[in-house]
């Protein structure tokens, strides 16, 4: 590569990376702030004093420790020059081969397409949330204002569709970005509102060991205790899309001392996050707690935070939805030009010029297939409308694998 090019180019020769430990903090932030935020009170409330902020800070501990394991994977060989590998799936291949590559990419990316229809039903009850609270308010609480979902499952999938031509990562910063400030927006306004009602409660709710045997029996307290497991994890829950960010990295620095950093840094705040809202929302309603936290009206004044609060989870999601899909969204567009090199329809892109703006990279397979792909999620999303068991059973599925299992065999396997 001539010394011009390399300027423009990376080792690899693909256009020079721009991101940053701030870009990839956003993206992990955006992925990990999601609206299992809001479950955390709900858990907390089946594990009690005790155990709730414990299995938070095991949960924070494991996935820092696990994604430093991860991030020197993303090159192999040297950790300046050696081979790129772009997808979490490419890592297990130069790493650990056969039949292991197979079982990342099922579980891999049947989380993602899990968590797709997860974030769909959390946007349309944060949707309904925000007119439910302003139906209250008109009513003064007569009116049990009922309301289909649907509707607003259907919105979110045209926004969706219209966002998910955004063609790659690299792209998706200004989203993460907006997302990441969102996340923070409706975590302080439910810590906020936590602080208020213990404040008119006069006290703190809440037992040591959780919601008592008597108040459920002692099947459900085991389930329920599992089930609110199964939350947290799905909270820590974004090792499946780590090597996807750090493949957005500049360098130098090199990739992998940028994104121990940004995983140092969004890991940390994540968990004050989690600690106080989760602990204050149990502390505000005890056992009471609501599966979610803005939606379950565990609040319903003042409707106004309530409704930014649930704008800002909505315009979140929006983000969300796009950083967990795109390593989905490139696996199968990449399969798809690797199975058909010459086809027009799949490699080639048409510019829409937009005045002011650079021209729109339109692509007719990428345009139909994640169209199918957000109908689908959208319909799944409609006949599943049980956001916290769908949450848990995320959590549970995908957290050992992905975030412990196979971090540790390539450590170990590169050691």
């Amino acid at each position: 590569m001539t010394k011009e090019g390399s300027k423009n180019f990376d080792d690899d020769g693909r256009i020079k990376r721009t991101g940053s430990a701030l870009t990839a903090s956003a993206h992990i932030i955006t992925a990990v702030i999601g609206s299992g935020v809001l479950s955390l009170a709900w858990a907390t409330a089946q594990l009690g004093w005790l155990a709730g902020p414990v299995v938070m800070l095991l949960f924070s501990v494991v996935t820092y420790f696990t994604s430093t394991l991860l991030a020197p994977c993303y090159r192999s060989g040297d950790p300046i020059s050696g081979k790129r590998n772009y997808t979490y799936m490419d890592a297990v291949r130069s790493n650990l081969g056969g039949v292991k590559v197979k079982l990342c990419g099922i579980v891999q990316y049947l989380n993602i397409f899990g968590v797709a229809i997860g974030y769909t039903i959390a946007s349309a009850i944060s949707m309904m949330a925000i007119k439910r609270s302003n139906c209250f308010h008109k009513s003064e609480g007569k009116d049990p204002c009922h309301m289909n979902s649907n509707p607003y499952m259907i919105d979110f999938g045209l926004v969706q569709i219209i966002f998910s031509q955004i063609p790659d990562f690299d792209q998706l910063w200004w989203l993460s970005i907006l997302a990441a400030v969102m996340s923070f927006t409706y975590s302080s306004a439910s810590l906020a509102l936590g602080i208020a009602q213990v404040v008119a409660n006069g006290k703190v709710k809440g037992s040591l060991t959780g919601i008592s045997i008597g108040a459920v029996t002692e099947t459900q307290k085991i389930w329920r205790s599992f089930q609110a497991l199964g939350n947290i994890a799905f909270a820590y829950f974004y090792s499946i899309i780590l090597i996807e960010i750090q493949d957005t990295l500049k360098s130098p620095p090199s990739e992998e001392k940028t994104m121990k950093k940004a995983t140092l840094v969004s890991v940390g705040v994540t968990t004050t996050f989690y600690m106080l809202c989760g602990c204050m929302g149990y502390a505000a309603f005890g056992d009471m707690s609501p599966g979610n936290l803005l939606t379950g009206f565990g609040f319903y004044n003042p409707y106004w935070l309530l409704d930014i609060a649930n704008a800002a989870i909505v315009v979140h999601l929006v983000g969300a939805y796009q950083v967990y899909c795109q390593p989905l969204f490139a696996f199968i567009e990449k399969q798809a030009s690797t199975r058909f090199p010459d086809s027009d329809f799949i490699a080639k892109d048409i510019k829409i010029p937009i005045p002011g703006f650079k021209p729109l990279r339109l692509n007719f397979f990428r345009l139909i297939w994640r169209t199918v792909f957000v109908i689908i999620t959208t319909l799944i999303s409609m006949l599943l409308p049980f956001f916290n068991d769908v949450v848990g059973l995320l959590g549970a599925l995908g957290f050992w694998p992905l975030t412990v299992y196979f971090p540790v065999e390539m450590y170990i396997e590169q050691k």
